[in-house]
């Protein structure tokens, strides 16, 4: 693609219906400072030796960099050109149209991508068909429908990376050097399993002990529990799960042949560009057999949300789910085939992530309807907060001319998920689960203490190039938990001091 038409590509248009707009930055999951040369803490970066052509403004940083995750026009027009699929529109689908919302509100024209930095010396080659490809849906086999199985070319420009094994070890969830578990994380788990062995589960107690974080052999059952997937009525939970997993296998085989519809293309495809990005690093969600999992999971839940259908980001929102359920039959999650799985588990572990996510996209919707009011009122929220607590990170960002849209956009669509590897995500939502309102509220206090975390950085940024790429590209790569922690404790804190005080510190 001309370097001239990338930025058009990103802009609705009728000739891309559905064209995705950016999410800010393209570091995903956060950068490892062992394949970059970090820079004193004490001294000036440089970035490129970009200083003699210094970037004074967002507006020309944008235009000066070009954008990681282009796709080919050509394989646009190859997907827009593939005959649909002729299938009667089921009576029980929502007449509203699906609308692919634009993540980024009114800064569309404000935030590209910052190019990949990574080395390619490091880069380890993968197996040739999944590096290559996606498979469409196998449902004609695993739902016994009558789609046509067929393929879609990946994102021939879509940015190889190093395999981190840190990044991939979501199953290690002590900190560096600790053993695998103290007499205390024993005690804790007794606890745990002592709370959802009663007939009826004491949900307040059990998220009052969920709150440090739940331990990896109850993780499953406990998150069904919080999300309010299953009822604590022990008796119940069976006859639940087969009604609720009966019950989406049953939107699959009413709703999903009409993926191809003109009513629907809009929001398959962009499902379709969005998945080979999730987790582009983790093998786990390389295999088609996951991809086509997401697949059925988001423009499920799409056309059942007609008031925002599918959005950017939505596709992260799924794997924090998948991995703890397909934990529950697999330690090595991240390297193992799920194709492997009986077909009943594998439709299960689909199940329970599809209504659980539900769940959670219940309580933040307005993060994702148009216009995406949620997210701007939580950015205002954060960039208001940040002035009381730290007036010299919020003068300094002032100085330079750094809006906080440009950065915390993303952490308030993702829930910093690209901010965090995923083993901290997974112990960052132990905690939100068990606090009430966790996703909607007290991540906006999260957001205040990672920020405030990289304080010495941020003030030793000078420009506003340095400011926006150590933002964008924050070194959380080997953190754990540990550090997710006391990262919680100090939002915690500062929700305790702040939350009911609205005029507390304000200058």
């Amino acid at each position: 693609m001309a370097t001239d038409n990338r930025v058009h590509f990103w802009r609705r248009s009728a000739k891309v219906p559905g064209s995705v707009q950016p999410v800010y930055g393209a570091q995903h999951p956060p950068l490892d400072p062992r394949l970059r040369r970090t820079y004193p803490k004490d001294t000036k970066p440089k970035f490129n030796n970009l200083k003699a052509k210094k970037a004074s403004s967002f507006h020309e940083f944008a235009r000066s960099t070009n954008d990681a995750w282009d796709i080919d026009e050509e394989e646009d027009e190859d997907f827009l050109g593939t005959p649909a699929q002729t299938s009667s529109l089921p009576s029980g689908l929502p007449s509203s149209s699906i609308q692919n919302q634009n993540p980024l509100g009114d800064t569309e024209d404000r935030v590209s991508h910052l190019p990949s930095t990574g080395d390619p010396d490091l880069q380890h080659a993968r197996k040739e068909d999944v590096n290559s490809r996606v498979v469409k849906s196998t449902s004609d086999v695993h739902l016994n429908t009558s789609s046509v199985r067929s393929t879609l070319q990946k994102q021939p420009s879509l940015p190889v990376r190093p395999i981190i094994p840190l990044v991939a070890r979501m199953s290690d969830q002590n900190a560096s050097g600790a053993p695998p578990m103290t007499v205390r994380e024993k005690n804790r788990l007794d606890k745990f399993k002592q709370l959802l062995a009663s007939p009826n589960t004491d949900l307040e107690e059990l998220r009052k002990h969920s709150w440090s974080g739940i331990p990896r052999e109850v993780r499953p059952i406990t998150w069904r529990l919080l999300s309010g997937y299953l009822p604590a009525n022990k008796e119940r939970r069976e006859l639940v799960l087969r009604r609720k997993r009966e019950e989406y296998f049953g939107f699959i085989e009413q709703y999903y042949h009409s993926r191809t519809d003109e009513h629907y293309k809009d929001t398959y495809r962009q499902i379709h560009i969005d998945i080979p990005r999730t987790n582009p690093l983790i093998p786990l969600f390389q295999q088609p057999v996951v991809q086509e999992v997401f697949e059925r999971i988001l423009f499920i839940w799409a056309i059942r949300h007609p008031a925002s259908g599918y959005v950017q980001g939505i596709n992260d929102l799924v794997t924090p789910f998948f991995v703890v359920f397909l934990s529950e039959f697999v330690k090595d999650v991240e390297n193992f085939e799920v194709a492997a799985l009986p077909l009943d588990t594998q439709r299960n572990i689909e199940a329970d992530s599809f209504w659980c996510m539900s769940k959670l996209l219940d309580g933040i919707q307005d993060n994702y309807t148009f216009a995406q009011p949620g997210i701007q009122n939580k950015v205002k929220a954060l960039e208001e907060l940040v002035s009381r607590i730290d007036e010299d990170i919020h003068n300094h960002f002032k100085r330079y001319e750094v809006e906080y849209l440009q950065f915390a956009f993303r952490w308030m669509n993702n829930l910093l998920m690209r901010e965090l590897p995923l083993r901290c995500t997974i112990r960052l939502w132990d905690t939100y689960q068990a606090e009430a309102e966790g996703f909607s509220h007290f991540h906006l206090y999260v957001c205040s203490a990672f920020l405030i975390e990289w304080r010495k950085e941020i003030l030793s940024m000078v420009d506003f190039q340095g400011l926006l790429m150590l933002l964008q590209n924050l070194p959380t790569i080997h953190w754990g938990n540990e550090e997710v922690g006391l990262l919680l404790a100090e939002a915690y804190r500062l929700k305790y001091m702040f939350a009911d005080a609205p005029s507390h510190y304000k200058r």
